[in-house]
């Protein structure tokens, strides 16, 4: 799964990788080494074509949530029930975009108290960003909000060990065909990536508050 990221943007990269507005990439894309559930995110989204950078809300707001506290908190969509739960099957058709990250904090359970965190980031400077799902939601008093989730899958063989599910990622070549601009074929992109895409770096979490100063 995914419940703590970090993204630490190269500008003129992140332009060019994403292909969107570069006053839009400088004041959204931030660095921030620990991203948390319920925290503005940046997103990737295309609207008739063009690309533009989003802020929202990390936890998905379906449809018939009265408040954003209505029910569970829906910061992942599995990707092998994404097109049939009623909260995702909507927006997994028609509105997915790429989240971008520098790299995940995940921690393997040892024991019945025993965690060991761990930082996963790509292994090549190749790119590649969370896939993810969005919709606005609109509450009883008219406020609305941009919300979204990160869409997981099983994790590769080498990555089982510390947990069952990865992040989804999608690889810079398949960016116009998570974004829907080349069409249908997107649940074939759902899938882990290759075994070593991840470096993992053992016991290293995100910072104590107090190592920020």
């Amino acid at each position: 799964m995914c419940g703590r990221f970090a993204l630490h943007p190269t500008l003129t990269e992140a332009v060019r990788e994403f292909r969107v507005p570069r006053r839009e990439a400088e004041a959204i894309l931030v660095d921030n080494d620990d991203i948390r559930p319920t925290m503005p995110v940046g997103t990737v989204i295309s609207e008739a074509g063009d690309r533009h950078v989003v802020p929202m809300r990390w936890g998905f707001l379906p449809d018939w949530y009265e408040r954003v506290d209505g029910g569970p908190l829906l910061i992942n969509a599995r990707s092998e029930t994404i097109a049939e739960k009623p909260a995702f099957r909507a927006a997994c058709r028609a509105r997915r975009c790429l989240i971008p990250m520098s790299g995940f904090y995940e921690w393997q359970v040892l024991g019945p108290r025993a965690k060991r965190v761990h930082w996963l980031e790509p292994a090549e400077a190749s790119g590649g960003a969370f896939a993810g799902i969005w919709q606005q939601w609109t509450g009883p008093d008219g406020t609305t909000l941009q919300s979204c989730a990160i869409v997981t899958c099983a994790a590769s063989d080498d990555l089982k060990h510390i947990h069952a599910r990865l992040p989804l990622v999608i690889e810079p070549e398949s960016y116009a065909k998570w974004l829907g601009e080349e069409g249908h074929g997107a649940a074939r992109l759902m899938h882990p990536p290759n075994q070593g895409w991840w470096r993992v770096e053992p016991d290293r979490g995100p910072p104590r508050k107090d190592q920020l100063f």
